[in-house]
């Protein structure tokens, strides 16, 4: 079966860094996970992600610990953290955590980082099924961010082996989703880690298991989309996302472009959701422990384009103690109609104030009409002039309005649902 069909539609879920950074612990996690079974997973939010560092003690922000000692195995390979993951002991790795997630009808996501750990290379640890050793394998390939990994040379079939040897254990531990950094964009090379992509796509096809593969960080490289397509189900269209209007507002661009190369299995993506209780232990970004600075138009208008686009959409925030409003925000049904069933999606209309979609389904035709200006305004009659619709039920307060004269708040959105 192609990995295409891992993804029919957008992946759907909650990650652990925009709250917790690199620090997630295996208690926080399962609450997320039980708040998610409860009343989210009936909506489609099913991924649980735990971000980077699983394997450091000490991990405790968004800001990483150079050159700090992992937990390893014998075979070159991170594993869980036993202070932070406590199921982890005794070998058992992520399976226990992955059981849990899955016995609530949920899917288990990890992050992991591009290569093998520096400290296997320092101590020329053994990779599994060879004679050779990490430092055979190991390349001069570097992340300009995080310092624990060296590339690895996947033109040795022992580093493919290597690879292989990982995906093997993440099957046991029943992983359902990997996010891959520092290989979608590289600010030190220039491109994206084209030959290790491949050889972490040979080894999921290998594995024999049906898991999501995501690619970070960005922006990625628009001349490279028809290469992520052939290998990978998302991958990142920007650097780390946070709660800024001029980073919501440079999306439009992104997703203006990206768009041609959406389809079932293939998920250009926009970032997590930096909404609800954010940065509890973040340092990035600027807002620290506090809920997000969007403003509610600010989050429809976000959640707008992100469904209309059909970017996969992980929520960031804390689950337990989500608020009303952005509970709503994530299982209003008629929104998460139209980001399943849409299978055409563009730009339509764009000026200095205001910006269209269109999408379309089998069935219905919408149209995300959205204000980017500086101050509340009604649609112009010539704007919604250009539209084959005159009239339709605005998605996000679920009532039937007149496009032409619709008033819509500065940063804000209307959503219409029209037929076809």
């Amino acid at each position: 079966m192609s990995f295409l069909h891992f993804a029919q539609t957008p992946p759907m879920g909650w990650n652990s860094w925009d709250c917790y950074g690199a620090s997630v612990t295996e208690a926080e996690v399962i609450a997320h996970a039980d708040f998610m079974a409860e009343h989210l997973k009936a909506y489609g939010w099913e991924y649980v992600v735990v971000d980077i560092q699983w394997s450091e003690p000490e991990a405790k922000s968004t800001r990483y610990n150079d050159f700090y000692p992992l937990c390893m195995d014998d075979y070159s390979r991170l594993i869980p953290a036993e202070n932070r993951f406590p199921s982890a002991t005794d070998g058992a790795g992520f399976k226990k955590l992955g059981d849990y997630l899955h016995q609530k009808g949920l899917k288990f996501g990890i992050h992991i980082m591009r290569g093998i750990p520096r400290q296997a290379v320092h101590q020329n640890t053994p990779i599994k099924g060879t004679d050779k050793r990490a430092r055979d394998i190991a390349m001069n390939s570097i992340c300009p961010w995080n310092s624990d990994m060296y590339g690895v040379d996947v033109s040795l079939p022992e580093g493919q082996l290597y690879y292989d040897s990982l995906l093997e254990l993440y099957t046991s531990w029943g992983v359902d989703f990997i996010k891959v950094d520092d290989i979608g964009d590289s600010k030190i090379y220039g491109d994206a880690h084209k030959a290790e992509i491949k050889a972490i796509r040979r080894a999921i096809d290998r594995s024999g298991r049906e898991i999501v593969l995501s690619l970070s960080p960005g922006p990625a490289a628009l001349k490279n989309g028809s290469f992520f397509q052939n290998h990978a189900n998302m991958w990142r269209l920007t650097d780390d996302f946070w709660d800024h209007w001029d980073a919501l507002y440079s999306m439009f661009d992104r997703a203006a472009e990206w768009a041609p190369f959406v389809r079932p299995g293939n998920w250009p993506d926009c970032d997590m959701l930096p909404l609800g209780h954010i940065g509890i232990r973040a340092v990035d970004g600027g807002g620290g422990d506090s809920w997000t600075r969007f403003t509610k138009d600010e989050q429809y208008l976000l959640m707008s384009l992100w469904t209309i686009f059909q970017s996969p959409l992980m929520f960031g925030g804390t689950l337990p103690d989500i608020d009303p409003f952005t509970l709503r925000l994530l299982t209003n049904t008629e929104v998460l109609e139209m980001y399943r069933r849409i299978h055409t999606k563009k730009e339509f209309y764009r000026d200095q104030e205001w910006i269209i979609w269109e999408a379309l389904s089998d069935t219905a035709v919408y149209y995300a009409i959205f204000n980017v200006s500086d101050q509340t305004q009604t649609i112009p009659k010539s704007i919604a002039a250009l539209l084959p619709i005159k009239s339709g039920t605005e998605l996000w307060q679920q009532k039937e309005q007149t496009i032409a004269d619709a008033e819509v708040p500065t940063h804000g959105v209307r959503l219409f649902k029209g037929s076809i």
